[in-house]
């Protein structure tokens, strides 16, 4: 089974693919634009930032984009492992893993070329998620962590039965032990954490899921959203496309109108400034839209 990563990645490539040149180059540009000179990428305040430069650099990575591999390294080496929470050390351990897989000239191999490394214990960080290392949101990035490090999950058993003391009454998951509502980004990282360890139907959760869309094509975060977004709609199509199952509704009028003239995505059409995390969602729910199931 493909890893997450990987998985993400080949999602991600379906989009390229199905750009014209004209719009991989107002993208490219984009991206380009929130590049620092130490090829790391700015966050919303324009600071460099690992997490948005996990992402930068996969993106890059799909698009073609030139980085320098020397650079790449001098950014990585003065990271203190030690000191990053969750998700700033899966951000690090995925920016490892594409500066080696750049500098090797093996983008669709993703961990072939990589033996196994060593981690640190999911009870080391000092905070994880919604501070709760069992949400399935905090599950999920441990687990993309272990498949980009080459690593298994110790106790699968464990972890489902972590993860149904998450879900909600109407078959979808929350972040939160006893919440009062299910959310798409809960219940997207369950159904993915769900079908990397049994690959098992989940029909509770997709159609709590499939509830979330509206008939414009997108999906709200929680069922009192004013508006749904396009991080939503990105997880939720990935994860759909994971299960091979298809949303109610056609999505990718939604997800253009999200493409900004500045050449990024936004959030929501509330938004008017664009980062690279956004372009990240936008291309994910592009090639989750247009991947055949």
């Amino acid at each position: 089974m493909q890893s997450i990563s990987a998985n993400i990645l080949d999602t991600l490539i379906v989009a390229k693919d199905q750009l014209g040149e004209e719009a991989k180059g107002y993208l490219s540009a984009f991206v380009q634009s929130q590049m620092l000179e130490d090829q790391s990428f700015m966050n919303k305040n324009g600071e460099s930032d690992l997490y948005y430069t996990s992402f930068g650099w996969m993106i890059s990575m799909v698009l073609g984009i030139h980085l320098d591999h020397d650079k790449m390294n001098e950014y990585l080496a003065g990271r203190n492992e030690d000191e990053l929470d969750l998700i700033h050390y899966a951000a690090y351990k995925r920016c490892r893993l594409i500066h080696s897989l750049r500098k090797n000239g093996r983008v669709l191999t993703w961990l072939n070329s990589l033996g196994k490394q060593s981690v640190k214990a999911l009870e080391e960080f000092k905070h994880v998620p919604h501070e709760d290392a069992r949400t399935p949101y905090t599950q999920f990035i441990w687990l993309s962590l272990l498949e980009d490090t080459g690593n298994k999950l110790a106790d699968k058993t464990k972890t489902e039965a972590c993860l149904e003391r998450y879900r909600h009454k109407d078959g979808g998951y929350m972040n939160v032990e006893g919440g009062s509502t299910a959310t798409t980004n809960a219940t997207t990282a369950a159904l993915s954490v769900l079908g990397q360890l049994n690959g098992t139907s989940q029909d509770d959760a997709i159609r709590f899921l499939k509830s979330m869309q509206e008939a414009t094509g997108g999906f709200k975060a929680v069922p009192s959203s004013p508006v749904p977004d396009l991080l939503s709609t990105a997880t939720a199509l990935f994860a759909l496309k994971c299960y091979e199952e298809k949303p109610k509704y056609e999505a990718l009028e939604f997800i253009e109108a999200h493409w900004s003239q500045s050449g990024g995505f936004v959030a929501t059409l509330l938004d008017h400034k664009s980062d690279v995390e956004y372009c990240f969602y936008g291309l994910l729910a592009i090639g989750s839209a247009l991947s055949k199931n």
